[in-house]
Formats: C-alpha cells, structure tokens, sequence
C-alpha cells in the first residue's frame, strides 16, 4: 500500500482536464492543455461568466502554525471532495507552490495523504511555468532600470535610492545583500542590491490581485522603481516597462485548471507568501471558481492572524469579495506544542500541555468571529495518537464558546473522511448570515492601520519604529497613500515577532524595522522582526531526499 503523498499521487486514476473541464461547463475551445491533466481557461470564457450569479465562498485558516503541522491545504481539498460527496457543486481554489519551500523545508503544496490535488509532481516543481513567468517580468524591469541609468539617466534617478529587487524561486541567502555592477564602467554603476523570493515580489501581489490584463498593465505601471534626487517617484511605465512585461504574463493570468485525488476540479493560481505578501490565490482564479459552482473552499496562508487578515483587509477589500464561513484548523498534536511540549513528545497524551495551547486556538477563532464578523467552524485534523481524553478536553473547552468542533479524518479516507465537516459549514452558511468586517477603514492613516492589526488581531499593547521608519511612513502618508491597506511581514509561528514565542502572547511589542510601498499592488508592506524576503534553505533542505528512480519517478517529494 503506498504510503507518502507522493506515492499516494502516483497511483491515482486521473481525468482528462477535458472531461473535469466539461463538468463545469467549460467548452473544450476554452482549454489550452499543458499535457493531459492539467490545462488553463481561456481569459475570454472568464470574461463570458461576468453576469452570472456567485456561488457560497468558504475560506480555510488555521491555529500558528508548528512543526507538528496542521494539514490546512489537505483540508481545502478535503473539504471541497466531502462538499461534492454530499452532492454540492464544489471547486477548490489554490496557491501554486513555490520551489523554495518545496526544496527547502516545508516540501510541496498540493495537500497530503488522500486529500490531494494531481498531477502532485508537476503542480509541486515547474507547473505551467507561472513562477518563471513572474520572475521574468520582474527582472526585465530591473535590466530596464539599470539599463536606463547606464545609457544616461534622463529620469534623473537617484542610484542610492532604488527600491526594485530581482527575484529568484528558490530559497538563496546569499542572495540577500549583494553587490551589483561590478567589472568596469560597462557593466554599469556598482551599488548595493539583493534579490528576494519569486513568491515576495510585488509582481506575484499584482498579479493575484489583478482582474483582467488591462488592470494587469494599469498596476505593473503603477510600480515605484526608484526616487529622483529631489525624490519624485519614477514608475515602470516612466521607463516604459510595464507593457512588455504585461506581455510575458499573458498566458500566466489565465487560471489552471486541475482536480484532486477524487477527480473533482480545483483551481491552482498563483502564489504569494502570506508571512511577507498577501498569502491568496488570484483573483481571477476565485471569481471564475464562484461563477462555476455553488460552493468555493478556498485557503489564506498560515493562521487567521496573517493570511486570513490579509484575505480580509487586501484581497476582499480589493476585490469586492467576501466569504460566507470560515473553517478554522487545528491539531491536538500542534496545540500540545503551543502548550510547551517538545516536538519529540506531541504524540504522547498531555491534557495539560493541550489546555495551555488551547488559548491559540480560541484566540484565532476570536478573529475570525469578531474582527472579520465570520461565523466559523473548528476542523480538527485528526491523528491516530490523540486519545479519547485529549478529544474530550478539547470539544469541552470549545463548547462555551458555541463553535462547532469537528474531527475529520481526509488525510486517512479523503472526502469521505469530512463529510461532518462539509454537513457543518453548510448549516453554518445556511444559519445566521455572517457580519463581514475590516479590521480598519481605508481613511485610517497608515500607522494607526498597523496599530489595529497588532492589538486587535496580535494581541499587541502598541506599535514601535525607528524614526527614520516613522519618517518613511508620515511621506507615505504625505504623498497620497494613506488609503491603502498594509501589508505585515512578520514570523508565521507567533502572535508576536518571536518565532519562539508559542501559545497566545499578550501585551508584547510589534516593531516595525522596514517599510516598503507596493504602489502596483495598492498596499504598504510593513517589515516586523526579523523576517526575510529571502528565506535561506535550512542545515538538511528536502532537496538532499528528492531524486528520480531507475525508472525516471520522482521520489522523496513531499
């Protein structure tokens, strides 16, 4: 019997895309198939969907996440197989994976065990070339803009003051800070550079937050490369730039199309990261899916304090989206490492460890229900170590708070294993309607924005920053940008920004040590702690285990 994701994948009996397209009513001539079982949608058939009515939006989050995990990508596509099982028209809606991670340390993206999304191989490596696309688009501004500078510099920019990176989808640290223009005057002016991952570029935040390819080209032009001496922003359009690249990511706004281990369809779009972008797949992507089928699970990266804020403040404000439920997951095993328990004993039973943990979870459930005014339910991905005792502790600590709790085994039995779980976020849809909510108003200005995200949401007692941050963002302000949502970068594995920092900390301090506009995208990335924009591979990266076998199968993914 197979036991890894991978092996699990490899011996599913997939669909043509063709046949999981038909099923959705999308014609044949709207396909442009990437092999057999995989295929994007013409941007013309999305377009034709525009004036049909939505279909029921579930958005999936999670508790801090731990190394104990938490299986929420397994559970979207869990859930969305259970919905179909108990005859609702359901798509599940996706980030694509970035090779980071992939080769890193997290490993794929594409769900797990019976709960998965196919082909897993090619969805987890190149795909449908999105990422390269991306990153083409981004390093073709920056030759442009070195480009510029070298042949004369009419724009008068600044070389001190560049703002755009290049990118790279893997996880490079010596990439971080580099120096660049080395080799004599031809090689342009030296200066300071650094590259960041594919998945943090404002490209890949454009992209996902773009609606069509005349929005597309109106953002990339919009993006600030640099700042004059007399510091006047310089756009990508100032160099030109932004309809060639509009042109590379052409293809790569179309939606992918896929489905999962039980042949039911899923969008895979996009793919930023929620710790240091806006966490979401695109918004093409969750339209067309919501013009399709009557209920759409889709997921937010990491917990409900970062991807499902960003969700809410970013991508619904932007949008005009806004989700009918929220599905809240959690395990007993990761909720004994919030409590303090070491990674090497969450498998053995200790109701004191889960009582102490237990306030992560009941905090991220308390965003959820009252600053995004969604009404939630708490899936339990359940192990075969959590006893009877530790079940017990939980649904009781739970019940006060009139959250239903449902233990759901998709990872063992696929959708048949969370059907309970798909009975109850439709009843929860089908009850009271949900009092959607911002954390903050767009008139907010910028640094009460981040106030109310660190004490509503972190559980924070104040904001701080340098004063030449502070000074950076009363310019933001100055200069007409205060209307736009921020964008936290912080550690995914605490309230705080201590990744070390377990549980439900209060009262600490959310420093801001960088900001970063993202004039294309509309939002204000504030940098906090020591998060990187550039991940590094850790001491033994899930490369040194991935290969190919004799008979050219990948092995060790995931």
């Amino acid at each position: 019997m197979p036991s890894s994701d991978i092996e699990i994948a490899q011996k599913a009996t997939m669909k043509r895309v063709t046949e999981v397209a038909a099923g959705l009513g999308i014609p044949e001539e709207s396909l442009e198939p990437y092999g057999h079982y995989k295929a994007k949608v013409s941007l013309e058939f999305v377009d034709s969907l525009k004036d049909r009515p939505n279909g029921r939006l579930i958005l999936v989050t999670a508790i801090s996440p731990t190394p104990a995990g938490e299986g929420k990508t397994t559970t979207t596509v869990g859930l969305g197989d259970a919905l179909n099982r108990i005859g609702k028209k359901a798509i599940i809606c996706l980030r694509e994976p970035s090779l980071g991670p992939v080769f890193g340390m997290k490993g794929g993206a594409a769900g797990g065990g019976h709960a998965q999304i196919v082909p897993m191989e090619d969805i987890n490596l190149h795909f449908t070339g999105d990422f390269s696309a991306i990153a083409l688009a981004n390093n073709l501004l920056a030759a442009m803009l070195d480009n510029h500078i070298h042949h004369g510099n009419h724009l008068g920019i600044d070389v001190r003051r560049i703002q755009w990176k290049r990118v790279v989808d893997m996880n490079d640290r010596a990439l971080r800070q580099i120096v660049a223009s080395l080799g004599g005057s031809g090689n342009g002016f030296p200066r300071e550079d650094g590259f960041d991952i594919v998945v943090a570029s404002e490209v890949m935040a454009i992209f996902c937050l773009a609606t069509s390819l005349k929005d597309l080209k109106t953002r990339l032009g919009k993006i600030v490369v640099g700042y004059t001496r007399d510091q006047k922003p310089v756009l990508a359009s100032d160099l030109k730039a932004h309809g060639a690249m509009t042109v590379l990511l052409r293809d790569a706004l179309k939606p992918n199309l896929v489905q999962t281990l039980e042949n039911n369809p899923a969008f895979v779009h996009g793919g930023p990261f929620a710790n240091i972008a806006h966490g979401c797949n695109s918004v093409v992507a969750t339209s067309t899916a919501l013009k399709l089928a009557d209920y759409v699970v889709t997921e937010a990266g990491f917990g409900a304090d970062l991807g499902a804020e960003k969700f809410i403040d970013i991508k619904c404000r932007k949008s005009g989206l806004r989700p009918d439920a929220c599905v809240v997951v959690a395990t007993i095993r990761a909720l004994k490492y919030h409590g303090g328990v070491d990674r090497a004993a969450i498998g053995q039973e200790n109701l004191g460890a889960l009582e102490r943990g237990l306030a992560n979870l009941e905090r991220h459930v308390d965003n959820v229900r009252t600053h995004y005014g969604l009404s939630c339910v708490v899936a339990i991905n359940r192990f075969p170590d959590d006893t009877d005792a530790e079940i017990a502790k939980l649904q009781g600590a739970m019940a006060s708070s009139a959250v239903p709790v449902v233990l759901a085994t998709h990872w063992a039995h696929g959708g048949a294993g969370a059907e309970n779980l798909a009975k109850a976020i439709v009843a929860v849809i089908d009850g009271a309607p949900s009092a959607f909510r911002f954390v903050y108003e767009d008139d907010l200005p910028l640094w009460e924005k981040m106030k109310a995200i660190a004490t509503k949401i972190y559980g924070a007692a104040d904001v701080s920053a340098d004063a030449k941050v502070r000074a950076q963002i009363r310019k933001l302000q100055d200069d007409g940008y205060g209307h736009y949502p921020v964008c936290v970068a912080k550690t995914q594995y605490s309230f705080s920004t201590d990744p070390g920092l377990r549980g439900a900390p209060s009262g600490h301090m959310v420093n801001v040590r960088e900001v970063r506009l993202a004039a294309g995208a509309e939002f204000i990335v504030m940098v906090c702690g020591d998060i990187m924009t550039m991940p590094g591979l850790p001491k033994v990266p899930s490369a040194e285990h991935i290969d190919l076998d004799d008979s050219g199968k990948v092995v060790g993914l995931f």
